[in-house]
């Protein structure tokens, strides 16, 4: 029988995830994210089941989709990274929109990430090309003579654990709070064209880390 609690979590979960695929949010358009979503779902479920399978130490005895329910369904992860990757709205503030957890959101977002990495950046106009890394960008930008906008993006993170080395790297200097910063580069129109090489707040980006 549902509860009360859980019909409030479904209709939580409808509303964010009706929300967050709009372009303002997300940055695709609809038909794009729908293609996008089927291009990633093969790969992340192999993922899920490799590393279920190394947990458990044998072949999956149940049939899939059993076991379990989870807090955030593929279609909402999938949501979720992207519109972190395009606003760098906090975990926190991604949670509260779904009512889940913090620490289910950063799952999510450590998840997919790498999938989206390895799919790589389209270029615009440029349809089937791919841009994986920073390198791939600048050589792109001197190729075809695109001015680059290079934005530092600084989010406040949780504090890491005490004992972790580099914690102290973490604190802004500017901000006065524990951040992390995500390096982006779009073209003089505003198009994202790569994003990754994830730094703490008191540490400068560098053209030699690679796509995260």
């Amino acid at each position: 029988m549902t509860t009360a609690a859980q019909v409030e979590w479904i209709v939580t979960s409808f509303s964010a995830r009706a929300a967050l695929s709009h372009p303002a949010f997300c940055g695709f358009d609809r038909a794009h994210l729908g293609d996008l979503i089927e291009e990633v779902a093969g790969p992340w479920a192999a993922q899920r089941e490799s590393v279920l399978q190394e947990r458990r130490g044998h072949d999956r005895q149940r049939a899939a989709g059993a076991g379990p329910n989870h807090q955030l369904v593929f279609v909402d992860r999938v949501l979720i990274t992207l519109v972190y990757l395009w606003l760098q709205l906090p975990h926190a503030a991604l949670a509260e929109l779904y009512g889940v957890t913090r620490p289910a959101v950063t799952r999510a977002i450590h998840e997919i990430r790498p999938l989206l990495a390895r799919r790589g950046f389209a270029v615009p106009q440029r349809p089937g090309a791919r841009l994986h890394t920073l390198a791939d960008v600048f050589a792109y930008a001197e190729a075809e003579g695109v001015d680059l906008r290079v934005d530092g993006t600084e989010v406040q993170v949780r504090r890491p654990r005490a004992g972790r080395a580099g914690r102290k790297a973490f604190v802004s200097g500017r901000k006065k709070q524990n951040t992390a910063k995500t390096t982006t580069i779009s073209d003089s129109s505003g198009r994202l064209l790569w994003a990754g090489a994830d730094r703490p707040g008191r540490m400068l980006g560098s053209r030699s880390a690679v796509a995260v």
